[in-house]
């Protein structure tokens, strides 16, 4: 990656107070957290796509919850990198800054981020479907599978969105929000193939923001991209940063 784009890169973002950034899972690749679907993820002789529904965890709420105490124990011996620290960073540096995440790990929290919208939920806090009732539990191993609630004594989920389900409107609608009014917004480690989370730069682009994105590869954001910066966020970002004082 030349200086000279990284420097084109910080002068635009130099310039903005509305800044958003959006991330997907090469941001946690960075940090040592596997994908857990396709062949890669099978899990005894499951793959994500067959635990991960509402129909798994009502046939075999224990299966499930096994599942995600073993991807817990995987994700608790990891941390943040040097990209999810820049970003925490910059919600002192921008007036009005938005993280919004596809990652369910949790590393942008433990970063330190605050202004976060977490699209696909936290893999570290429960919901009780009775009551809606969100509680954090970063107990590693889980115990008791399955986990019950505190209150009503009901079965607890994965604050997880999982397939065949919506994401919350409510966490939606904000990143919606906050994609339109961006000046600049950085689409860092996503494939920009998931939907809807892919329509938010475009969003953002329709709207007139400068995009920034930052991944290894090509993706089909790339053509509307201002600034395609090849590369790892845990380099790229850092180097961006510097560029900015």
């Amino acid at each position: 990656m030349a200086n000279d784009d990284i420097h084109q890169a910080a002068a635009a973002l130099r310039s903005a107070r509305r800044v958003v950034v959006l991330t997907g899972a090469g941001i946690s690749a960075e940090s040592g957290v596997p994908t857990f679907r396709g062949p890669e993820g099978l899990w005894r002789k499951y793959r994500a796509e067959d635990l991960a529904t509402p129909e798994a965890f009502a046939r075999d709420p224990i299966l499930v919850w096994e599942w995600y105490d073993w991807r817990r124990g995987i994700i608790a011996k990891v941390g943040p990198n040097p990209g999810h620290l820049v970003l925490a960073r910059w919600e002192a540096r921008f007036p009005a800054f938005t993280l919004i995440t596809q990652n369910v790990d949790g590393l942008h929290a433990l970063a330190g981020s605050q202004r976060l919208l977490e699209l696909h939920g936290n893999i570290w806090k429960t919901r009780c479907p009775e009551e809606g009732r969100i509680v954090e539990n970063r107990n590693v191993p889980l115990s008791p599978i399955p986990p019950r609630c505190a209150f009503c004594g009901g079965l607890l989920r994965p604050h997880i969105v999982w397939f065949g389900e919506g994401l919350d409107p409510g966490v939606l609608g904000e990143a919606y929000a906050a994609s339109a009014q961006a000046e600049v917004m950085l689409v860092v480690g996503t494939s920009a193939l998931v939907h809807p989370a892919a329509s938010l730069p475009l969003a953002a682009a329709e709207s007139g923001a400068t995009i920034i994105e930052i991944n290894p590869d090509p993706t089909p954001l790339t053509p509307y991209a201002d600034f395609p910066l090849r590369g790892k966020a845990g380099d790229i970002l850092p180097r961006l940063d510097a560029a900015l004082d």
